[in-house]
């Protein structure tokens, strides 16, 4: 029987092993006839177009690929604009001072704080030191004439607890030391305490508001920026308001106490003491921002009130747990410092106790404890009033982009008084925020 081969085989070669002679490479038939990815007869191949076109993945195709030239790099961005961290991006922030200008968050506020007082020692714990000094020896001298008194009182209030009436005499020495020497020397120290607390709050925010910038300062240029007299003013605007706060509540409760309604009156009076003290809290955070506001932005005294109260709406709880935690740092750290002079002026005081002066204090102890909270005052002033100056340029970079403004008066390389008052100047009603 014939063996019959189909219609075209008859000249056909049997292939040889691969690579030989008579067998077709890779990718070709060996009837003529296109192989995957050729083309034949006029047909496109895969990866070809009949067209004349260029295929999906051939070179002509619109779109780079992946790693091609024109395709930007892993992690780079396109159409020009930056990334996270890139150049022009909020990693990247330019920190003329140390401390980047933008958006603020609770570790650059308190890195920022020590940061801004170590770049400027001498206008920032050499400032503190200096009127913390003076306090310390105007009220080392208050106590040391008060000791006499202190004494004599002493002995006054053993009599009374013995048992011991006491003669007119006595009654009249006694109101005398009482009226005459420790009220008035207590009234002095608080005073002091005031104005020298309050003027150097703000020679610190002058310091730390141009240290933002990458400025240093002397003691004459923080004298003449930290604006004392409105200072004083404006504290003293806080002060008011915060006694003015439950002083309703006391008079109620007095009258009704007057008027033998006494349960009314002690239920008003708990009741209002808790309201009052809730209010307190809510006062003193929202008017925090006064005193940077009223130094840097040059404003006056009820301004600036007005403008801690606008600046710190809806931030109230974020400024308080930060104010709150920058406090029991401080605390912690002021009592850490006084520790060792307690203890020397305990030991030196001879009947004082380690913790507290008596009233035989010797003047030694009276000296080193002053020593002690010179030292404690001096390095933690600058630490609580750097952060309340952060809160404030946070605030006002969240909410009116004032890293703009300052990031163009970094770049000016003789800064003006005038030109640095500019950068800080609010912007006009009615301007949309920028965060």
């Amino acid at each position: 029987m014939t063996e019959q081969m189909p219609p075209g085989w008859e000249n056909q070669v049997p292939p040889g092993p691969y690579g030989q002679p008579g067998y077709p490479p890779f990718g070709q038939s060996g009837s003529g006839q296109p192989g995957y990815g050729q083309s034949g007869s006029g047909q496109p191949g895969y990866g070809q177009s009949g067209s004349g076109q260029p295929g999906y993945g051939q070179p002509g195709y619109a779109q780079p690929g992946y790693g091609q030239p024109g395709y930007p790099p892993f992690g780079q961005p396109a159409y020009g604009q930056p990334g996270y961290g890139q150049p022009g991006g909020w990693a990247t922030a330019p920190a003329p001072g140390g401390i980047p200008l933008r958006p603020l968050g609770l570790g650059d506020i308190l890195n920022g704080a020590v940061v801004s007082a170590r770049r400027n020692p001498a206008a920032t714990f050499g400032l503190a030191a200096i009127v913390m000094t003076v306090y310390g020896i105007i009220s080392a001298v208050i106590q040391a004439g008060e000791r006499p008194q202190l004494a004599r009182l002493s002995g006054t209030q053993q009599a009374i607890s013995n048992g011991r009436v006491l003669s007119p005499q006595q009654v009249n020495d006694l109101l005398g030391s009482v009226f005459g020497a420790i009220l008035p020397s207590l009234a002095v120290g608080i005073v002091l305490s005031f104005v020298l607390t309050s003027a150097l709050s703000g020679m610190l925010s002058a310091v730390i508001g141009r240290g933002l910038l990458g400025r240093r300062v002397g003691l004459a240029d923080a004298w003449r920026a930290g604006r004392i007299g409105p200072v004083i003013g404006a504290s003293l605007l806080l002060l008011l308001i915060s006694i003015c706060v439950p002083l309703p509540v006391v008079i109620v409760a007095v009258v009704l106490a007057v008027l033998h309604v006494t349960p009314v009156a002690v239920l008003i009076g708990v009741l209002g003491g808790i309201a009052s003290i809730v209010f307190e809290l809510f006062l003193l955070v929202r008017l925090s921002m006064t005193l940077p506001a009223l130094v840097l932005e040059r404003i006056s005294p009820a301004s600036a009130i007005k403008r801690s109260f606008d600046l710190s709406r809806g931030s109230y709880w974020r400024l308080f747990g930060i104010l709150l935690l920058t406090r029991l740092i401080v605390g912690v750290a002021s009592l850490v410092l006084t520790i060792p002079f307690t203890i020397v002026s305990g030991l030196a005081g001879g009947s004082g106790s380690f913790f507290s002066i008596g009233t035989t204090a010797t003047l030694a102890s009276v000296i080193i404890s002053a020593l002690g909270a010179i030292v404690a005052s001096t390095v933690t002033a600058p630490i609580s009033a750097g952060v309340v100056v952060l809160l404030y340029a946070d605030l006002r970079i969240r909410r009116e982009g004032l890293d703009l403004a300052l990031r163009t008066a970094a770049q000016s390389d003789s800064l003006t008084g005038e030109e640095f008052d500019s950068a800080w100047r609010p912007p006009a009603s009615g301007q949309p925020s920028a965060w």
